[in-house]
C-alpha cells in the first residue's frame, strides 16, 4: 500500500501560534504600507522584499501546522526560516 494511502493514524495537526501572526503582520503590513521594502533612497529593495515574502511564506506554512517531508523544505518553510527571513529583511533595509 503507498504510504499516502495508509491507514496509520497521523499526528494531529497543531497550530504554530508564532509563525503564523508573524506571516499576517508581514502580509498585512506590506499591504497597507509597501514603501517599507523600500532603500533609504526610495527604490526598491528586492532582496529586503525577498526575504520577508519568504518569511511570510513561512510563516503561513508552518503556522497553520503543515510540516513537509523533505529535509530541504522542512527547513525552508519551517518557524525558524520565519525568524530568519524576517532578519535578513530588516538587516538589508536598516
Amino acid at each position: 500500500m503507498p504510504a499516502a494511502m495508509s491507514s496509520a493514524p497521523t499526528k494531529p495537526v497543531r497550530i504554530a501560534w508564532l509563525p503564523l501572526l508573524a506571516a499576517i503582520a508581514i502580509a498585512l503590513g506590506i499591504t497597507a504600507n509597501p514603501r517599507w521594502l523600500a532603500d533609504s533612497a526610495g527604490h526598491a529593495d528586492h532582496w529586503a522584499a525577498m526575504a520577508l515574502f519568504w518569511a511570510m511564506s513561512a510563516g503561513f506554512v508552518r503556522g497553520v501546522g503543515f510540516m513537509p517531508h523533505l529535509p530541504p523544505l522542512r527547513w525552508l518553510l519551517s518557524g525558524t526560516a520565519c525568524g530568519v527571513g524576517v532578519l535578513l529583511a530588516l538587516w538589508r533595509l536598516g
